[in-house]
């Protein structure tokens, strides 16, 4: 895989750093610049990283954050301890990311552990976002309901393209 260097420039600029470890731009903001990036499971200087999908976008992330703030978080996982199919369908999505990651490559340090609170928990909606927005509906349900109430307020805003 190979990411375009204006990709990564608009990354860094978003990031206010070098990005690390980038493989793609998995998905883009409406405006057309990278919203979420997919990451080696081991980092350039060896760090395990766990989160295969990373937000870059600042808009998007600050909706997401909005999100996390309202309580929303507290509320999904306890949905998990209440709902079997609700849970079934959040640990097959980290079966998924564990599945995708361990293709990319193996790092034992972080074997058997996804991101964002998976399976059985939410602890960052910000990974869990990025997840839906990158693997497209149907897979990860609690992303997928935090991007439909993203909604109006990303889907339709123009985010600035980075420079």
């Amino acid at each position: 895989m190979s990411v375009a260097q204006s990709d990564l420039d608009a990354v860094a600029a978003q990031l206010g750093r070098p990005p690390r470890g980038t493989l793609e731009i998995s998905a883009r903001c409406p405006s057309g610049h990278p919203a979420v990036v997919k990451t080696e499971p081991r980092l350039p200087d060896g760090t395990p990283f766990p989160t295969l999908y990373y937000v870059t976008c600042p808009r998007l992330a600050g909706a997401v954050g909005t999100l996390e703030a309202s309580g929303l978080m507290a509320d999904m996982s306890a949905r998990l301890t209440q709902d079997e199919d609700l849970a079934r369908r959040y640990a097959a999505a980290h079966e998924d990311y564990l599945r995708e990651r361990e293709a990319i490559g193996n790092v034992p340090e972080i074997e058997g552990v996804s991101a964002g609170g998976m399976p059985t928990r939410v602890k960052c909606l910000h990974v869990l976002v990025g997840h839906s927005l990158a693997k497209g509906p149907g897979l990860n349900p609690l992303g997928d309901e935090a991007v439909v109430l993203l909604g109006e307020y990303w889907g339709q805003s123009a985010c600035a393209p980075t420079r």
